[in-house]
């Protein structure tokens, strides 16, 4: 008999050390802020990976327009089996002459050609892929803050679950007590046995609650760890105990002041104003096919025998010239016209949408900051309904045990004051993120 009785109390033991061990675990774990996270998926993130090779790519597309720059020079050399040269002085259906060479022959040499004018085309294509250089960074400045972004959605949505769960094991505890309670004065004959089961009723459903929300605890790590290019199932910790601090960002600037910076840091911004100069560097490209190419010639070979140029022999000779050769592509004249049309279009079309993206960019921002305003509105509004709805729990639960109101009252009051918290939890995690996204539009994140 003693045996049953002391195996609960063993079970109870290993429950508490168990939570003695986690507890010590996450203890010892490091817990993790904002900004360290951002750091980790500035590093291993695999869309910032794949961005930092777009900018390798780029910075080699510029050494191989400089290497266009560097003359072309090249050397070879042949071996080869002569046919008879036979040489018809009286027509091909006359008596030919056979000129007397060796049956095989070779040669060797080296050309050279450097370029010194085409238009100006090779040097500008530098200038171009520079400027697609500087493109790419702004691409990469982007797709940085959009991980950002991202990171700190998964962030606070995981802060957020932390605090739900949290609440809803104080209510589950508190329920519990309260569901004591409630049995007791059942049994005294103060309360209806339909008190006891709505009371029960409420517990289920907050255990059910806890569970969805560890679920999705889970989920929020998941997502997180994948943004910062971890394990799926790597372990997670984060600061969740720490109350938002959002006074620096009620003595933020104005909306203008956002919109200059805007307009001067903005990625976006500055991707269609670089797309706007290298479609004018494209009009002027196309126009330089019109212009004369100018170019340094120089070639020499060794050949073996000398069957070239009269009179004939089976000795080595050496041939070679240097001079400068002078091109003009006449039907570029008229062929080139369709080209900058085309080339003209598509330069307008960057300047239109230019002028689309600061109207967006106007926008974005102003939508981002009246969130902003509103988010912090929310905290407030839900500050004060905490303190009221408490106000009432208070109230409706003493008048409940001297029996002048009814259980239903208390269960609704109390499920209004946990929600007020939740809302105060995401009201503030709403500012931050606003914030977070207010920053991302204007490129400072």
């Amino acid at each position: 008999m003693k045996q049953y009785k002391m195996a609960p109390i063993l079970g109870l033991l290993l429950a508490l050390f168990a939570q003695s061990l986690y507890a010590q675990h996450t203890a010892n774990a490091h817990i993790l802020n904002l900004e360290e996270i951002w750091k980790v998926a500035e590093t291993n993130n695999c869309q910032l990976k794949l961005s930092d090779f777009s900018l390798q790519q780029s910075n080699l597309e510029i050494l191989e327009a400089k290497d266009r720059l560097l003359p072309e020079l090249s050397v070879g050399a042949d071996v080869k089996l002569n046919s008879k040269f036979l040489i018809y002085d009286n027509g091909l259906f006359s008596s030919p002459q056979d000129v007397p060479v060796k049956g095989y022959g070779y040669g060797v040499g080296y050309n050279l050609d450097f370029n010194l004018y085409n238009g100006g085309k090779d040097k500008r294509n530098i200038v171009m892929k520079k400027e697609e250089e500087i493109r790419t960074h702004y691409e990469v400045d982007l797709q940085k803050h959009s991980v950002k972004y991202n990171v700190a959605v998964a962030y606070f949505d995981l802060y957020k679950f932390l605090h739900f769960h949290d609440f809803l094991d104080a209510e589950i505890e508190a329920e519990k007590k309260q569901l004591a309670l409630v049995e007791s004065l059942h049994k005294n004959g103060t309360v209806l046995k339909s008190d006891v089961l709505r009371t029960s009723v409420k517990l289920s459903q907050l255990e059910l609650s806890l569970s969805d929300v560890a679920k999705r605890i889970e989920i929020a790590k998941q997502r997180l760890n994948i943004l910062m290019g971890r394990e799926n199932d790597a372990e997670l910790v984060i600061k969740h105990q720490d109350t938002i601090e959002l006074k620096a960002i009620t003595e933020e600037g104005s909306y203008y002041d956002y919109v200059d910076i805007a307009f001067n840091k903005s990625p976006e911004y500055k991707i269609v104003h670089s797309d706007i100069k290298l479609s004018e560097l494209n009009i002027k490209q196309i126009k330089a096919t019109r212009l004369p190419k100018v170019s340094l010639y120089s070639h020499y070979n060794y050949t073996y025998p000398q069957i070239s140029f009269y009179p004939y022999s089976n000795d080595l000779w050496g041939f070679g010239q240097t001079g400068i050769k002078v091109q003009f592509s006449i039907d570029n004249l008229y062929k080139s016209k369709h080209s900058i049309a085309h080339a003209e279009v598509v330069s307008n079309q960057a300047k239109e949408k230019a002028n689309i993206k600061k109207d967006e960019i106007y926008l974005q921002v102003k939508e981002a900051y009246l969130q902003q305003r509103q988010a912090l509105e929310s905290v407030e509004a839900a500050k004060q309904n905490i303190i009221k709805t408490s106000e009432t729990v208070r109230v409706i639960r003493s008048s409940y045990l001297n029996q002048e109101s009814l259980l239903t009252d208390l269960l609704e009051a109390e499920n209004a004051l946990l929600e007020a918290k939740f809302n105060l939890t995401t009201a503030q995690t709403n500012v931050k993120l606003t914030h977070i996204r207010l920053l991302a539009i204007i490129g400072i994140l």
